[in-house]
């Protein structure tokens, strides 16, 4: 279940990982959205007192068989793969600055419901910040930062890989990945809900859907980052090591322990040595992962320290808050981000109130053949 924003648990803005091996690879047919640029996007602000819109859902949200899907999902997965859900609620109710028409059915009716009620809360009570910011945010940071690595590549083909992509639709809405091959990696369970779920989408006409998707292609791939085969297994459906590759680890990193981590970590930077790479992924501070010990593990509180000596050249860190993760979302100058910025990220816990201070780092980082 999501909490507030100022309570800042990650359970409601981050993606799931993945922990079960698989032996098959998976290669979907496509739908398209008509996408406003993310240029155009990245420049939106949010008006100072928004209109939330009552929650009305799409007729196909009603239908048995979505219905029967989010049953399932509800009573068996577990938190880190139902956390794909409740990002995908983020990104649906957020639509005002998120494009995504396929959020909604991928995030199910309980998990909307949950944190449309803590939207509407926040309001009434004149929050500092309204439930899911911080996912949007960060979504819109991953968004643009993926356009300007292509920009940075100067045209040509590129591969952009998305590892634990649960509900993840990118392939689907941004323009900017006309040219690219996309690989979405996840657990088997996940990818086929999310094609079954889509497939349901489709049928039902919902708008702005087209039959062909944005991408050059997209292909699903089953694999476990848990296994050392999960490369491998990247390889074996079409990935390319020589070819531009953006790498995109959106919510994925504090689920692994940190031996896993870093193993994944180290086979990324391995590929600045052959082709031009980028890097982009969250990470947590070590304060975070105490909102759930069990469940965060992987952490880093100085991601621009630990990431040269693996092989990457250039690194840039940026706070929920900054000028390029701000997107005109957080106008109240005392909300938590602006607060956490002004304090040394040395600091653990807050000299006001003794909270820990609980930091996500976006973090882009590069590195080419010499």
């Amino acid at each position: 279940m999501c909490v507030t924003v100022r309570e800042w648990s990650l359970k409601c803005t981050m993606h799931h990982l993945f922990f079960i091996p698989l032996t098959t690879t998976l290669h979907i047919s496509y739908v398209a959205l008509n996408f406003r640029s993310m240029s155009d996007k990245q420049n939106d602000c949010l008006p100072e007192d928004p209109t939330w819109p009552e929650l009305k859902l799409s007729h196909c949200m009603y239908t048995q068989t979505v219905r029967d899907i989010h049953a399932v999902i509800e009573n068996e997965w577990d938190s880190v793969k139902l956390s794909a859900c409740q990002t995908a609620a983020g990104r649906a109710l957020w639509k005002h600055v998120i494009n995504d028409p396929f959020a909604e059915i991928l995030a199910g009716e309980t998990y909307l419901r949950s944190l449309f009620e803590k939207m509407m809360k926040d309001r009434l009570n004149k929050a500092r910040e309204i439930s899911g910011v911080i996912l949007a945010v960060r979504t819109l940071w991953f968004d643009s930062k993926i356009e300007a690595a292509l920009d940075s590549f100067g045209g040509g083909e590129t591969q952009v890989v998305l590892l634990g992509a649960g509900m993840d639709t990118r392939a689907y809405r941004l323009g900017c990945l006309k040219d690219c091959s996309v690989i979405e990696v996840d657990l088997p369970e996940v990818l086929e809900v999310k094609a079954t779920l889509l497939h349901s989408a489709m049928s039902s006409k919902i708008e702005h859907c087209q039959d062909v998707i944005l991408a050059k292609s997209l292909t699903r791939v089953a694999a476990d980052l848990t296994h050392i085969d999960w490369l491998a297994r990247l390889q074996s459906s079409g990935f390319v090591p020589d070819k531009n590759t953006i790498w995109v680890l959106e919510g994925i990193l504090y689920y692994l322990s940190q031996s896993k981590a870093m193993d994944v970590l180290k086979i990324i930077a391995d590929s600045c040595a052959i082709t031009r790479t980028v890097l982009l992924a969250d990470f947590m501070n070590k304060a975070s992962t105490t909102l759930s010990s069990s469940t965060y593990q992987f952490y880093s509180d100085w991601p621009e320290d630990l990431l040269p000596p693996l092989g990457f050249s250039d690194v840039k860190l940026t706070q929920i808050g900054d000028p390029d993760a701000h997107f005109g979302l957080l106008h109240d100058p005392m909300n938590l981000f602006n607060k956490l910025r002004s304090l040394s990220r040395s600091i653990q816990t807050d000299p006001e109130n003794g909270a820990p201070c609980r930091r996500l780092y976006l973090v882009q980082a590069s590195g080419s053949p010499i």
